[in-house]
């Protein structure tokens, strides 16, 4: 007479427990965070620069960019910019005589959140800059400083503690919206999660499992995110 399994044997990360998809999601998760994260700060960085000293016409796209990414729900864009993506490339493909292609989920996946992060990274960036006293810039520029060394020497350092707090927290939204990529399929935490509940009818148990490593991967975020403000923040005065 068949047992019902027991939770260890449901987590455990060994057939047939669900634990190793699980841990596979999880990992996912994070890579697919992580580059979204990183194209976003490239994005954000171009983005800033662009409000800051673009012509007019750059400064209506990025308004109009940072504008639509952050009025229309992510679950939109990331349908509408996945599909759409992909049609357009195929179609384009196809104008110059190119067999269509199958995109990779992993990559489309980062693309996707990282167009919608680097929405959200430019505002963040272009304060941390503006923040920036403008006689450090000036001082720099008047010894002569080149663009990329003074970038590197004066703004990075200055604008790190002022944009550290709102990249903390777009890290955190991005780790949540990369659960909504499981509405294209691809296989990360919460599709995996969905997977495991719905095969084993064991719906809290899994779920739960989800949020304990959702609440895990917050927590060691926010060890480094300290770490890195306390590194550049190192000689400053404390606040009270």
């Amino acid at each position: 007479m068949p047992t019902n399994p027991s939770i260890l044997e449901l987590l455990s990360p060994y057939p047939p427990g669900w634990g190793g998809a699980l841990l596979s999601g999880a990992v996912s998760t994070v890579l697919i965070s992580l580059g979204a994260y990183l194209l976003g700060i490239v994005i954000g960085l171009a983005g800033a620069a662009g409000k800051l000293r673009g012509g007019r016409a750059v400064l209506v796209l990025l308004d109009f960019y940072t504008t639509a990414m952050r009025a229309v729900p992510e679950l939109i864009l990331i349908i509408g910019l996945y599909y759409a993506g992909t049609d357009g490339i195929n179609r384009l493909l196809s104008t110059l005589g190119f067999p269509p292609v199958e995109i990779n989920g992993f990559l489309a996946a980062v693309a996707v959140l990282g167009i919608v992060q680097g929405a959200y990274m430019t505002e963040v960036l272009r304060g941390a800059i503006l923040a920036i006293p403008v006689g450090q810039i000036e001082a720099a520029s008047a010894f002569g400083m080149r663009p990329w060394l003074r970038f590197r020497r004066i703004v990075l350092p200055a604008l790190m503690p002022n944009a550290l707090p709102g990249m903390a927290n777009l890290w955190m939204s991005v780790t949540k919206d990369s659960a909504l990529i499981a509405v294209v399929g691809y296989q990360e935490l919460a599709l995996a999660t969905r997977l495991a509940a719905g095969n084993t009818k064991h719906y809290f148990l899994f779920f739960l499992a989800a949020a304990v490593i959702y609440l895990m991967i917050t927590l060691f975020s926010n060890v480094v995110f300290g770490s890195l403000e306390a590194y550049f923040r190192r000689g400053q005065p404390r606040t009270a």
